[in-house]
């Protein structure tokens, strides 16, 4: 799939978050906070864009942020694949901290390690923007509906 097609699935099948503009489709690949960058049949490059909202205390980034890229982008690099299935669903992510983030913008580098029939496996490598620190590595199962792989 493409950014564009990806996005205009997600707009149908998650009316209830807005994905886009409720306007015009934007060409910038902006998923509500979280930016495509880039989009392989088994890769995902997904962006976090800095933003006061996804700060704890002691100014670093928020685990729950983190937690939703590497989610949301392992979910997008499993659509890009498989195409634009809506019940594929996340059914174990696993996240490990490891280097506490600076408040900037964070980069999931996402793959799909594995497609089976029922189930897919995939990797998330989150960096800071800036200044390139692995703050974080996430592995994600996510349940295929039958009849789904092409």
């Amino acid at each position: 799939m493409t950014i564009e097609a990806l996005l205009s699935f997600l707009d149908q099948a998650f009316p209830q978050i807005l994905f886009g503009q409720s306007e015009a489709r934007r060409p910038d690949g902006q998923l509500a906070e979280i930016e495509i960058v880039s989009l392989t049949s088994a890769r995902c490059q997904v962006r976090l864009p800095f933003h006061q909202r996804n700060l704890r205390p002691g100014g670093t980034l928020s685990g729950p942020s983190m937690f939703m890229l590497a989610d949301v982008g392992l979910y997008l690099a499993i659509l890009a694949h498989i195409g634009p299935i809506g019940l594929a669903v996340t059914t174990n992510l696993n996240i490990n901290f490891l280097n506490k983030p600076n408040p900037q913008a964070l980069i999931a580098d996402c793959e799909l390690l594995k497609l089976g029939k029922r189930l897919a496996v995939g990797e998330a490598r989150l960096f800071g923007e800036t200044d390139q620190t692995l703050v974080a590595q996430a592995s994600g199962t996510y349940s295929i509906p039958p009849k789904s792989i092409k």
